[in-house]
């Protein structure tokens, strides 16, 4: 499986229309979204990059304006983490792949007055994006390229989602397009208002769900905490890897 989601990874990376290649990466660039999480690098399966690899690495994203930064599963090239931490970059964090497959995925605890539908209008798009923004802790409004993932997931064959509440945004989120019938759930916040009464639950239940109906053989993630690691692992997910998160302070 962990293979399986690098390959997955890399994949999408390499069908974005604005990656580009340094080296042995390829570099998932977002041109409207600044957050670091929609702007990383993944090595080539086994590749051993020298110091000049790594310099121009650094160089291309501040060309972009982007904090230089990579995302992939220590296994895939054992030997790229000894270089970046050698070239002065420092590990984020070593972030546990959760995984569900269709036989797996258990049903949440129901919430009171919750809906969840996939956005159709450029309201619920901005409506969804918003609770993303500020859920990742943005300011003002979502930027451009927020709505973007979430209408690119929808149109590509992936899955984009709004909680309401009696009306009121609540949660948001996403499945990626799939790549070898695997996606990723990303992008999942919930309002503050609406925190710890089983909307982030329910919200991943439904794209999950959705994802298998659209015909996805597995989900994949990477949760943000141990409590949201065991969010997930409630409804049906179960460990099978670590990503390594690592970047070079901008200082």
């Amino acid at each position: 499986m962990d293979t399986a989601i690098q390959t997955y990874a890399r994949t999408l990376a390499l069908r974005s229309p604005d990656h580009y290649r340094v080296g042995p990466f390829t570099v998932r660039h977002n041109p409207g979204w600044e957050l670091k999480f929609a702007n990383y690098a993944i090595p080539d399966r086994d590749a051993e990059p020298g110091a000049q690899d790594i310099a121009d690495l650094v160089a291309a994203f501040r060309e972009h304006d982007r904090l230089p930064r990579l995302e992939f599963l220590p296994s895939w090239a054992p030997a790229v983490e000894p270089a970046l931490l050698a070239a002065g970059f420092t590990v984020e964090n070593r972030a546990p792949v959760l995984a569900c497959a269709p036989d797996d995925l258990l049903a949440p605890k129901p919430v009171d007055g919750l809906r969840i539908a996939e956005p159709v209008t450029d309201a619920e798009f901005t409506s969804a994006a918003a609770v993303q923004h500020t859920g990742f802790g943005g300011e003002g409004g979502p930027d451009d390229g927020e709505i973007a993932w979430l209408r690119g997931a929808t149109a590509g064959g992936g899955v984009s989602a709004l909680a309401t509440v009696s009306g009121r945004p609540a949660g948001a989120g996403g499945c990626s397009v799939p790549a070898d019938r695997i996606g990723e759930l990303a992008g999942l916040a919930v309002a503050d208002a609406f925190r710890r009464r089983g909307v982030g639950a329910a919200l991943s239940a439904w794209l999950t769900r959705t994802a298998f109906e659209r015909g996805y053989d597995a989900v994949w993630l990477e949760p943000g905490s141990p409590d949201v690691e065991r969010i997930y692992a409630g409804i049906g997910y179960r460990r099978t890897g670590e990503k390594l998160n690592i970047s070079l302070d901008p200082a």
